[in-house]
């Protein structure tokens, strides 16, 4: 079979995939050459456009966890991502990020580049995530793992999805119920659900609460994010996600004080290429076997 990666990976990588894949299989990797139309395999998250060329493809592994672009395509083959293998990070930055706005780990950095001894000023201005009542959207992997870390800080927690007997709110007349009591709003849903957190949403947040997105940006009326972080309304927001990536540079997030952009960076680890490489080689081989395969999912429902 003709296997076409285009996942980067570096050298060393590469040859530990022709390694573990075999003989018998021509592989070849992103280098502008590859003939679309005999790839049988596929790696990886190239354009849309690309996908439509491979009009001999059996098998996709995706290297994401999310795969929004991809849901007009209608494929009759396997197609599988990357599971929760990025929900422990997404969980660890997000938290991270709110930890910093709350107790200002982001102005101490600043000061200290500076050289400013702010001390006790800043200390009355600090809040604490210890016993907060927190909302979060989706109970998927990630929504899942922000659970379970915020559970060490004994905070009072409620889920918010539509079908899942694991959620505490299954509709947004419970959610608009819940928010006016509620410090922090944690987003975790999928770019299936577009701004789903509206203008309505973050008004009926409690005044001064604190905003997070690990989820996507369009799930959000980012206009009217902006807007109630101008105001007062909103005490802070830490976001991994926006609207528009690169986030462009006249973006009112950029200046803001009570603004912590972490670049879409959440799903990041060292060993990020090495787990890519392991899940598909696992599933390259399930594929070979006829077995099921992990983390299958349906472009057009997005998952």
């Amino acid at each position: 079979m003709h296997i076409f990666i285009q996942t980067p990976l570096n050298a060393v990588n590469q040859q530990v995939l022709r390694q573990e894949i075999g003989n018998g299989h021509t592989v070849t990797f992103r280098d502008g050459t590859t003939p679309l139309e005999q790839v049988d395999v596929l790696m990886g998250n190239p354009p849309a456009e690309q996908v439509r060329q491979m009009k001999n493809l059996k098998f996709w592994q995706l290297d994401s966890a999310g795969f929004d672009k991809y849901t007009d395509l209608n494929l009759a083959i396997p197609v599988c991502n990357m599971g929760d293998f990025f929900a422990w990070p997404c969980a660890e930055t997000i938290v991270g990020a709110v930890l910093a706005l709350y107790r200002r780990l982001d102005e101490l950095a600043v000061q200290q580049r500076a050289k400013n001894w702010v001390g006790m000023p800043l200390r009355y201005t600090m809040h604490t995530l210890h016993r907060q009542r927190v909302v979060i959207l989706g109970a998927g992997s990630i929504g899942q793992a922000v659970r379970s870390i915020l559970g060490g800080f004994q905070c009072h927690i409620l889920l918010m999805a539509r079908t899942n007997p694991d959620a505490q709110l299954h509709t947004l007349d419970e959610l608009l119920t819940a928010l006016p009591t509620t410090d922090l709003l944690i987003n975790t849903l999928p770019g299936s659900v577009d701004r789903f957190v509206s203008a309505d949403v973050l008004a009926a947040m409690k005044p001064g609460s604190f905003f997070a997105n690990v989820g996507r940006g369009n799930t959000v009326d980012e206009t009217a994010l902006i807007a109630a972080l101008q105001n007062g309304h909103l005490g802070g927001a830490a976001l991994d996600v926006t609207q528009q990536e690169p986030l462009p540079v006249e973006s009112p997030l950029w200046l803001m004080p009570n603004v912590l952009l972490t670049q879409h960076t959440a799903g990041g680890q060292r060993t990020e290429d090495e787990g890519k490489l392991a899940q598909f080689v696992r599933n390259f081989d399930k594929f070979q076997r006829g077995e099921p395969l992990d983390n299958q999912v349906q472009l057009g429902r997005g998952y």
